[in-house]
């Protein structure tokens, strides 16, 4: 039986996190407190939310994005998974989003978090850890995973930042290539990054894009004039991006992720260059992010 913990807040210079370790382990807010009033810097959550798809950001393990009709093999087994989110069939982001972590610790600037899987649908044992470390200049993240159980796991990583966005809202980063996708946002064709798929220096709220993208670059500039200061995302050990842009506007989601969506439907021979990892027992893999204020002004 999983413990509820209450949500656990974090200070440094004009930065304030809340965590809620319940809730998928999940950013409930990030806010910049140096004008009149907080300002959000990513989607601000109210108080009552209590769905993970209402915070702010939260971590995907041991897979990102989804598993073609919840059905893949590996090595021989067939593994299947009901669907996780209402309205798609395909099952998403693993099991660490839905669930609760445990707290490790916390002081004022930083946490650790546990989440703890037994084997289910997902037939291997795994643990996953965040430590979060906030400073006054822009929040760290790192997410690990280990293989606790006795035979071979594939693996992959993410985290699922929603920023709030408008007309002036630009993004500014390198892919090599985009996945096109079908009406069940699985993808389809990969081809060159351009038209529509260069995210070289252009708006970016209500493009209607839910698209992966390979070759990334690992650091992406989000910027708006009424934010306090342009946020530099990184995440050296991600070589694919996902950007969720939907035409309705208000929000932009840009995910830094190892592997590349429906990369367990792939044969196994193809998962390296679709960035999937294999854990053996006890191995583990990790996944940092970096969200920095570039020069907060005032």
């Amino acid at each position: 039986m999983s413990q509820h913990h209450p949500d656990i807040t974090l200070f440094a210079g004009n930065l304030e996190l809340v965590l809620s370790p319940s809730i998928g382990g999940a950013i409930r807010n990030l806010s910049w407190n140096g004008g009149n009033g907080p300002v959000p810097l990513l989607r601000e959550s109210h108080s009552e939310c209590e769905t993970v798809l209402g915070m702010a950001s939260f971590p995907l393990v041991p897979f990102v994005n989804r598993v073609r009709g919840g059905r893949f093999t590996f090595r021989g087994r067939e593994v299947v998974m009901a669907p996780n989110m209402s309205g798609d069939l395909s099952p998403l982001h693993g099991q660490g989003w839905l669930g609760a972590w445990s707290v490790e610790s916390h002081g004022n600037q930083d946490a650790e978090l546990r989440f703890v899987h037994a084997p289910g649908e997902w037939p291997w044992a795994y643990e996953a850890l965040q430590i979060v470390c906030l400073d006054k200049t822009g929040l760290s993240i790192r997410l690990q995973c280990r293989n606790t159980s006795d035979t071979p796991m594939p693996c992959g990583l993410g985290q699922h930042p929603y920023f709030p966005c408008g007309p002036e809202t630009r993004i500014e980063t390198a892919v090599a290539t985009a996945f096109e996708i079908d009406e069940h946002v699985l993808p389809t064709d990969e081809v060159p990054a351009t038209g529509r798929f260069d995210l070289a220096d252009r708006p970016v709220c209500g493009l209607g894009l839910d698209h992966g993208f390979g070759g990334w670059g690992g650091e992406a500039l989000l910027s708006d004039p009424a934010w306090p200061a342009p946020l530099r995302l990184s995440s050296p050990n991600a070589a694919f991006f996902q950007l969720y842009s939907p035409e309705a506007g208000g929000i932009v989601v840009a995910e830094p992720v190892t592997h590349a969506n429906a990369a367990l439907n792939e044969p196994e021979e193809r998962w390296t260059e679709l960035g999937m990892r294999v854990l053996e027992p006890g191995e583990d893999m990790r996944l940092d992010m970096r969200l920095d204020l570039v020069g907060p002004r005032g």
